[in-house]
């Protein structure tokens, strides 16, 4: 049976925007020889929590694997135990364009509004899911 785009269900569109997210993202950043996960990385390294703990959601939880992503922007002098390098500072901010280009383009048509209601009603979801706030706030 083939459903039509009025009629496919919310689990449906999900997983389709979400790949179409990782493409996108990752065509945006191939260029700088850079992949999405690597992006996140960046971000993570300027946040409060350890980059292991920010990225959870996206890896697999092998210390392997989270090493095979580092370690390249390590190798480009962009990152080191203490964060981002000047290098990876310049790095980030030339990527942070491209990204918010992207996120722009992704959004077009969009208002604000329309953008928070569907996360709150994303948000909303995944709680009666069994999602808890890592803060432990409610949603």
């Amino acid at each position: 049976m083939h459903m039509s785009d009025d009629n496919k269900p919310i689990g449906w569109w999900l997983k389709e925007v979400d790949r179409l997210l990782e493409q996108s993202f990752e065509q945006v950043l191939a260029a700088d020889g850079v992949s999405r996960r690597q992006w996140q990385i960046l971000n993570a390294v300027q946040g409060e929590a350890p980059v292991a703990v920010a990225l959870a959601p996206f890896l697999s939880g092998d210390p392997a694997e989270l090493a095979s992503l580092t370690g390249p922007l390590t190798e480009r002098g962009w990152l080191d135990d203490d964060g981002l390098t000047p290098a990876g500072v310049a790095a980030h901010a030339q990527l942070n364009e491209k990204v918010q280009a992207q996120r722009r383009r992704i959004t077009n048509g969009i208002v604000d509004a329309e953008y928070l209601q569907t996360l709150d009603v994303l948000r909303r979801m995944a709680v009666n899911l069994g999602y808890r706030p890592a803060n432990g706030s409610a949603v």
